[in-house]
């Protein structure tokens, strides 16, 4: 097989166009290949899509390619120009490099490939190119899905926020809790913040909304209730949320009792913090005995944590009645227990029992958002952080958007 019917085939190059020559440099680790159409060829208006003749050609251009053997590879050639008698004279598309860069299908599919793997600067170096380059592939490609992707608005929402940088700076996340995907990234964590996704969709379609789980924050909450209707049965408070505000209330509990233990010259609860913020289940079997031996002594820590425990049976139920019953008896406890923080947190989910109760009507939480974040914080760390807003947007549509990235060819007729 000659060179050129070689690279005509890896090309994968529509008619009318053929390999005229190839050129290799050993030294430079290059590759050049040149590409010419057939003459008689007929052409279409890149904007109309109407038959038109042929004006001119544009000067050579040339396309980065799919590396030979360990050489750079570029594709020249100049393209016609067509003279269009609705639209005038305009450039003919290349079926090799639909998305305008001066790379071809084949090596921009190839980057975002490495990009899905590691970070830029990881595919920088396995691709050859520049970090420009590769930031700008990864833009092409998120802003071609997010063009691609269809107007829908997802049955069952999550909710969530996502920590940009330091000094309570947010990014509110909106997911699709069936495809687990993020549909939507909005600045801060504000009502605004949500109502800009609601306000893209027409009150019919927000009516299609079935159930939106969120933690307790009175912005969401409030942005939810103004665009979706009937939202009061259609918010469901996320159950790990709902625990961790008794959780923190056992926090509470344990500094106020060492404060108090320690001043007697008592250090029981030295170095402990973190055994009473685990569940049960995870409490590591190093520090089992451990645990247990403290709890044994009957400290208002202790008496705090079995009643965070206690509540997390209230999950297990199939019915919201008996749900409820048992949620009664729980607050009476927490209520009666004389641990004022563990107190102030029964009462503040008694005032959100009704969305809380929910749960049993939707069975959702946010744990599609939770382990979307905890993927995103990988891409984080793999950044080293971001410092530009819209590129971290960027990072999440390509990570976690779910959308279609790669190019498709644009065939000449």
């Amino acid at each position: 097989m000659k060179d050129t019917e070689l690279y005509a085939a890896l090309l994968r190059l529509p008619k009318p166009w053929h390999v005229v020559e190839v050129k290799l440099d050993i030294a430079a680790e290059r590759v050049d290949v040149w590409l010419e159409h057939d003459p008689r060829a007929k052409w279409n208006c890149p904007e109309c899509n109407t038959p038109a003749p042929i004006y001119d050609h544009g000067e050579e251009t040339q396309w980065r390619h799919l590396d030979t053997c360990d050489c750079v590879t570029y594709v020249h050639a100049r393209l016609p120009r067509a003279k269009c008698p609705t639209h005038g004279v305009r450039k003919v598309k290349p079926g090799w490099a639909s998305s305008g860069l001066a790379i071809t299908d084949l090596f921009e599919s190839r980057v975002i490939d490495t990009l899905k793997e590691c970070d830029i600067t990881g595919t920088k170096r396995l691709t050859r190119t520049s970090w420009d380059e590769a930031w700008h592939i990864m833009e092409k490609a998120v802003a071609r899905g997010l063009a691609r992707k269809q107007r829908r608005i997802p049955a069952r929402l999550s909710i969530d926020e996502k920590a940009f940088a330091k000094r309570h700076r947010y990014e509110t996340l909106i997911c699709d809790c069936e495809r687990g995907t993020v549909e939507y990234v909005a600045e801060d964590r504000k009502q605004k913040s949500l109502e800009e996704y609601f306000r893209q969709f027409t009150p019919e379609e927000l009516s299609g909304i079935e159930a939106v789980a969120m933690d307790m924050w009175d912005p969401y909450i409030a942005a939810t209730k103004a665009y979706v209707p009937e939202a009061a049965s259609k918010i469901v408070f996320d159950k790990f949320h709902v625990v961790r505000t008794v959780t923190e209330a056992v926090d509470k509990v344990r500094r106020t009792e060492h404060k108090m233990l320690s001043a007697a010259g008592d250090d029981r609860l030295k170095g402990t913090k973190h055994l009473w913020l685990y569940n049960h289940e995870n409490i590591p079997e190093w520090r089992k005995a451990e645990f247990d031996a403290i709890r044994g002594t009957h400290l208002k820590t202790g008496r705090a944590w079995a009643i965070k425990e206690a509540l997390r049976r209230l999950w297990d139920f199939r019915y919201p009645k008996r749900a409820e019953g048992f949620f009664r008896r729980w607050y009476f406890w927490a209520t009666h227990s004389r641990l004022k923080p563990i107190a102030a947190a029964a009462r503040t989910l008694k005032f959100h029992l009704a969305n809380i109760l929910t749960y049993f009507k939707h069975r959702i939480s946010n744990a599609t958002a939770e382990g979307l974040n905890s993927k995103i914080q990988m891409v984080k760390e793999m950044a080293c952080g971001f410092r530009n807003r819209e590129h971290y947007k960027t990072a999440i549509y390509f990570h976690c958007g779910g959308l279609d990235l790669y190019p498709r060819p644009c065939l000449p007729a």
